[in-house]
């Protein structure tokens, strides 16, 4: 199989790298954290660069690119740990293109493309415990509308976003709705998460909605799919670069008159978490690859690639922690950021133990097909 990028993804990567690095820095991502976690203006430079339409076909607006696209941009955001949500535009852009109608698709599509409209998966909800299938909200049809309630938790930058694509209970299955912040009924509270960027907790009280699936669960799962595989690509970014401060500031670091990064036990350290890197590296590539995949093989493929991206970003970012000493967890230092950003990236989507658990259950069910 080739892994090598093409020259358009590599120009891609190039343009990515180009804006984190002059253009995101560390001192503006902490004025941005400390303003609330999320910024218009640097939305704005993602959106001009063309980043919001990726997933989003040609003619609709967007630059019509897939899945290792999307990786490449993400991995890059990953290194300078981006808090604007860029993986939520990818996941509205593939579940409207795909299975809205021609007026949603015609309204909302180009308005994603360009930046002016944030969209955003609010499908959490407290009881689910990352189970997709577990939905208490409920929507009703209202003559030729809907009407959807219910309360979502986590949303990403919610009390920010412009709308939602949010699962709710109709005839006994799941539907996928779109419901507009702006709609009378829609209360979002934001907060700050541990990573410093945005979520909010939104309620939905007979607010109007418009219907994207009926059979919603399966599209559901394919949005949420395509989420974890922009979190893989994220962490193996934030990773890099992680290692690469820690490199650094063993280079630069002293004991008994010499660099730190001359002691033997020390390096092979250095060394387990480099391999943890290349490990989660070739498990997001992996992810990425099935993300086009039928439905049972792609779950199980995601699910494999999050589990090892969760062991493999816990042990860089402890191990990082513990090479710096006490600097690692001072709010000054970048490397208590990453350290952050790798924590809360393990839990999204499905946290280590639960994506065992999806991995284990599917091999049976896997098993008891050909037993």
């Amino acid at each position: 199989m080739d892994f090598n990028f093409s020259d358009d993804q590599q120009q891609l990567r190039d343009a990515v790298a180009k804006w984190v690095e002059k253009g995101y820095g560390f001192e503006r991502r902490r004025a941005i954290e400390t303003a609330g976690g999320f910024s218009r203006e640097a939305w704005d430079e993602l959106a001009e660069l063309g980043l919001g339409g990726l997933y989003i076909p040609e003619d609709e607006g967007g630059l019509g690119m897939g899945p290792v696209e999307g990786m490449v941009v993400m991995e890059e955001l990953g290194r300078g740990i981006v808090l604007e949500p860029l993986a939520q535009s990818f996941v509205a852009g593939a579940v409207l293109a795909g299975h809205a109608d021609e007026d949603t698709r015609d309204s909302w599509l180009p308005r994603i493309a360009g930046g002016q409209a944030l969209v955003v998966l609010a499908h959490q909800e407290r009881k689910a415990r990352y189970r997709l299938d577990v939905c208490e909200a409920v929507a009703t049809q209202d003559g030729d509308g809907w009407r959807l309630s219910g309360t979502k938790s986590l949303v990403p930058a919610g009390d920010e976003a412009d709308a939602f694509i949010v699962p709710a209970q109709f005839e006994g299955r799941i539907a996928l709705f779109l419901v507009p912040r702006s709609e009378d009924g829609v209360a979002a509270r934001g907060y700050g998460t541990q990573d410093g960027s945005r979520a909010a907790e939104v309620v939905f009280d007979q607010a109007a909605a418009t219907l994207i699936a009926k059979d919603g669960l399966p599209v559901l799962e394919h949005a949420v799919d395509i989420g974890i595989a922009a979190v893989c690509a994220e962490g193996v970014g934030a990773m890099d670069r992680t290692l690469a401060l820690t490199v650094e500031y063993m280079n630069t670091r002293k004991q008994f008159g010499v660099p730190i990064a001359s002691f033997q036990a020390l390096r092979h350290r250095v060394a387990d978490m480099k391999m943890q890197l290349e490990l989660a590296r070739s498990m997001s590539y992996y992810a990425t690859l099935k993300l086009n995949a039928p439905a049972a093989e792609r779950r199980q493929a995601i699910a494999r690639a999050k589990y090892q991206l969760g062991v493999s970003m816990r042990f860089v970012g402890q191990q990082s922690v513990q090479l710096h000493g006490g600097i690692g967890v001072t709010d000054e230092y970048a490397g208590s950021h990453y350290f952050r950003k790798l924590t809360q990236l393990e839990m999204v989507y499905g946290d280590t133990l639960h994506h065992l658990g999806e991995v284990s259950a599917r091999m049976q069910d896997t098993a008891g097909v050909f037993a």
